[in-house]
């Protein structure tokens, strides 16, 4: 008998949902990476017959669509309370950990052209963000399209470790080149500090003393 979330794979079988699909699928990816993925890998974890699958989801691209999907609508950023610097700054750290709970899809994603999309939490938050910071309505797009490319390059960086390598190619002896892979993870959120307060410093400096607080 199969169990709970198991199915023989028929159209009509109402155990097999696109969320619980895309849920399958995001474990398979985190656990081995984007190139181990496969239908009939999907259907074998699910306990369905691999041809179930296109009932739901038509191809490999599409089932990747829906997995960034259901990973985008996990963001959830606290920007209520305290300066727009402060609220930017929880924004940044909260999309962080999430790409951190999931590298291997972000690392595949932020290689795609529209790994942002209009309607993601993180754009319409981001927008949304600079607009009640003061930015005038034309620019918001504009500045939020950098500062989304600045950090997205930031977390790619770090997620496929050329942060980490770039980091310890300065002139050093070789015990401090040790000491600093030693310590990479206090080292990686060192980093993404100085980055954040830096692109609030720019932000702060491109808005005027009027938006500093």
């Amino acid at each position: 008998m199969a169990t709970t979330g198991q199915a023989s794979g028929g159209r009509g079988d109402g155990r097999l949902t696109e969320r619980g699909i895309y849920t399958a699928a995001l474990r398979l990816i985190d656990a081995d990476g984007i190139g181990a993925l496969s239908m009939r890998k999907l259907a074998g974890v699910l306990g369905v017959n691999p041809m179930s699958l296109y009932h739901h989801v038509p191809n490999k691209a599409a089932l990747l669509r829906g997995v960034k999907n259901l990973v985008a609508a996990q963001f959830r950023p606290r920007v209520d309370g305290g300066s727009w610097q402060e609220q930017l700054h929880r924004f940044a750290e909260d999309f962080r950990a999430l790409a951190h709970r999931h590298p291997n899809l972000i690392v595949h994603s932020l290689a795609s052209p529209d790994f942002i999309e209009p309607e993601d939490p993180f754009w319409t938050g981001l927008t949304g963000l600079l607009h009640n910071a003061g930015l005038p309505v034309a620019e918001v797009t504009h500045v939020g399209a950098v500062l989304t490319s600045l950090f997205s390059g930031f977390l790619l960086a770090e997620a496929n470790g050329t942060l980490g390598r770039l980091a310890t190619l300065q002139p050093a002896p070789t015990q401090a080149t040790a000491a600093a892979r030693s310590g990479a993870d206090a080292d990686g959120d060192a980093r993404f500090e100085f980055a954040i307060q830096t692109l609030i410093a720019g932000l702060q400096a491109h808005l005027g003393p009027a938006t500093s607080r």
